[in-house]
């Protein structure tokens, strides 16, 4: 299980509390946006909103399989994001990344060597570390492209 603590830390560093790598985090990059500013549209880029949106939904899908469900996201639907048209509906989409985020660690904290060489889903889709690190990666991508808009937005 030392191997699937080591990745929930890297997940929270990413997500909830981290600032090894990025000198930032989820948490951090979306506490202070306004939700004008979190929907605010900059040339073609995706709105921080979006990309919210878009990393939590594959938080929670995978999410879905750790406690016994099905993987049923698509790729065709991450960019699906209902209306933001308010501080609440704000608030609601960042506190449902976060605390979804959260759970993802707790359960990546029990994986056992085992279950981390175990193929995930499916045979197709690899194992479970590989999932894991991909996520890892895919929020690190995507948190940099929130950085990026924040700063353009609030320099605009």
């Amino acid at each position: 299980m030392e191997n699937g603590k080591q990745l929930a830390q890297r997940f929270r560093e990413v997500l909830l509390d981290g600032k090894l790598v990025a000198f930032t985090n989820y948490k951090e990059l979306l506490q202070d946006l306004t939700w004008q500013q979190a929907t605010q549209k900059v040339s073609s880029l995706n709105t921080i909103a979006a990309l919210t949106f878009h990393i939590n939904y594959y938080v929670a899908g995978v999410l879905n399989v750790f406690e016994g469900g099905e993987l049923e996201i698509r790729d065709k639907y991450s960019f699906d994001m209902p209306p933001v048209t308010n501080e609440e509906d704000w608030a609601n989409l960042r506190s449902t990344l976060l605390s979804n985020a959260e759970k993802f660690a707790q359960h990546m904290e029990q994986l056992t060597d085992e279950k981390l060489e175990s193929p995930f889903v499916k045979e197709a889709y690899g194992n479970y570390r590989r999932n894991m690190e991909v996520m890892i990666e895919h929020a690190y991508y995507h948190m940099g492209q929130i950085a990026i808009i924040k700063k353009m937005i609030l320099q605009a």
